[in-house]
């Protein structure tokens, strides 16, 4: 199972194997409290396509196909987090304030679709 959290909200242990998702670590927050057990920061959106994508809901589609054709070539990430959801629940962990729209909500579409096929 795939979860999706803010990295600034209280870890739980139903979080399960917590990863975090952005390219930068999240400003202000000590590693101890975040308590992340991997930062994949390659997997995230490149620098220039968050610059252009600056959350604004109406690039949101245009956002994930180009996201989605970034991480295409990142297989063997995708399948490193593929493999922990085998092992029980993961939860991808985002900085954002925009919690409907980011790229862990990108990124968890990407490796679902891909698993269905």
């Amino acid at each position: 199972m795939i979860k999706i959290k803010r990295v600034y909200d209280l870890p739980a242990s139903e979080d399960g194997f917590r990863i975090l998702v952005d390219r930068l670590w999240p400003r202000g927050l000590s590693k101890e409290k975040a308590k992340v057990a991997l930062w994949l920061k390659e997997i995230a959106p490149s620098h220039e396509l968050r610059k252009w994508y600056v959350h604004d809901p109406k690039k949101w589609t245009e956002f994930k196909n180009r996201y989605f054709k970034e991480l295409d070539p990142k297989k063997e990430l995708v399948d490193l987090i593929t493999e922990k959801t085998e092992q029980g629940t993961i939860t991808l962990l985002y900085g954002s304030k925009e919690e409907k729209l980011n790229n862990a909500v990108a990124l968890k579409e990407y490796i679902e679709t891909k698993r269905r096929v």
